[in-house]
Parts: C-alpha cells; sequence; structure tokens
C-alpha cells in the first residue's frame, strides 16, 4: 500500500466482527452494526502544535484499536475500503 497519512491522522483497516452467535445462529450482514474496532495500517509524521514542533503520535502501525462508530472517512486503496482519521477519533488501544 503507497499511502501515507499527513500529520496526526491514521489509516485504519476496520476487523470483522463475529457473524455467529454463541448459539450458532448466523447473523445476515442487513442486521449487524458496522465494527468500530480496526488495525492501524499506518501513520503520519504527528501532530504540529502551537510552537511548530511535531509531536509524536501515542498510536504506532499494527495496534488493535476502538474508534468511535462514525469516526473517519471510507476510502478505498488497491480494492480494499480503510478509515482515515484523526488520532483524536481512536478511543483506546487494546492490549
Amino acid at each position: 500500500m503507497n499511502i501515507r497519512p499527513l500529520h496526526d491522522r491514521v489509516i485504519v483497516r476496520r476487523t470483522e466482527e463475529e457473524k455467529t452467535t454463541a448459539s450458532g445462529l448466523i447473523i445476515p450482514d442487513s442486521a449487524t452494526e458496522k465494527p468500530s474496532k480496526g488495525e492501524i495500517v499506518a501513520t503520519g509524521n504527528g501532530r504540529i502544535n502551537d510552537n511548530g514542533d511535531t509531536v509524536a503520535l501515542d498510536v504506532k502501525v499494527g495496534d488493535q484499536v476502538l474508534f468511535g462508530q462514525y469516526a473517519g472517512t471510507e476510502i478505498k486503496v488497491d480494492g480494499e475500503a480503510l478509515l482515515v482519521m484523526r488520532e483524536d477519533d481512536v478511543v483506546a488501544v487494546i492490549e
């Protein structure tokens, strides 16, 4: 993938939600919400503060993260749907 987000933006690949319940029922795509969990696939260099200094991001490539359901802008890169969002839209890193 040849895409690099600018400043404090990150690119996230959504991870798929389970489509089968614990009892074995299959949930159709139309009944599932878009997942708010994903993996960071690219990061910008960091936020620029008021002094003009670059502040490094708290997330890195490979981090599993949680984000708001409506966070980010969906883009297509090489046929794959990805999200571009600010680091502020990421609410947690799953460790």
